[in-house]
């Protein structure tokens, strides 16, 4: 599967912001009862805490939004899971005031089960994959376009580092151990915290690094080597939701119908994602 990138402008993007704040006036999410005894808006601000997946494409599109809308788009960075201190479920718990969470699907629907996150709030952004990267120039390639040629290629690399996100709990916790490898490449396979795994294949502390295809791709001196084989990849959806007690819900649900539009929908593509959202 290749990656190409999508043409984008700025203006179109930007037009596709203006024109949305005039259809955001009357919201089509679902508005929780929540927001009735919700705390009087921070005029002109939205605190948005994401996670890595959907990081690239969110980093283009909140600048164009503050740019179209005079809205101040505050944005926080941590995993979706663990206990990391600056993991989203580590902030929540201590109480940090956010808007809008943006994480994987299912990471999301547990926040919503544990009243952190308001129901019928959710919304899809993308699909994602699982990829693998090398540093630029390894020779051999490693193979991961087949499940044997995966398998191979975590046997014989010296070292494998992967995400202690979403992605990197299927794969310790279900992919390898079901492909037979775990016990074998256990010992020197590291799960990398508050860093992207990209990083940490760019300046040789891993050989092999998986995470999100939309993560390792802004890494320019790494060698993409494609996503998993479609029988063992993951599949998940990086989501938006609105905070339990957040600060301004009405400018959250304007930001997040934004980012789930066709106007944002190139920009999300060219970062690894595959849109919900179609393309104007």
């Amino acid at each position: 599967m290749r990656h190409t990138p999508i043409r984008w402008t700025r203006r179109a993007v930007v037009a596709g912001a203006l024109a949305l704040l005039g259809a955001c006036s009357t919201p089509n999410l679902q508005t929780p009862r929540a927001d009735a005894a919700a705390p009087t808006p921070v005029v002109g601000e939205v605190r948005v805490l994401s996670s890595g997946g959907f990081t690239a494409a969110y980093q283009t599109l909140a600048p164009l939004y503050e740019a179209a809308s005079g809205v101040k788009i505050v944005s926080s960075y941590g995993a979706s899971i663990g206990n990391a201190p600056d993991s989203i479920p580590s902030r929540l718990a201590r109480g940090e005031k956010f808007d809008i969470i943006i994480l994987a699907d299912n990471a999301l629907d547990k926040f919503v089960a544990q009243g952190q996150a308001q129901a019928g709030s959710k919304v899809d952004l993308g699909r994602s994959l699982i990829g693998a990267s090398v540093r630029k120039g390894t020779t051999p390639r490693p193979d991961v376009s087949t499940v044997p040629a995966l398998k191979a290629s975590l046997l014989g690399a010296r070292s494998i580092a992967y995400s202690a996100s979403a992605s990197g709990t299927y794969l310790s916790e279900d992919l390898f151990p079901r492909l037979g490898v775990w016990g074998q490449i256990q010992d020197k396979s590291r799960k990398i915290m508050s860093e992207r795994v990209g990083a940490v294949v760019a300046r040789g502390d891993a050989e092999l690094g998986f995470q999100q295809v939309s993560e390792l791709l802004t890494f320019t001196e790494l060698d993409y080597l494609g996503p998993l084989p479609d029988e063992v990849q993951q599949k998940v959806f990086f989501s938006a939701g609105i905070v339990q007690g957040a600060p301004n819900p009405e400018g959250a649900r304007r930001f997040i119908r934004y980012l789930a539009s066709p106007a944002a929908a190139g920009v999300i593509r060219a970062t690894g994602l595959d849109p919900v959202a179609k393309a104007h």
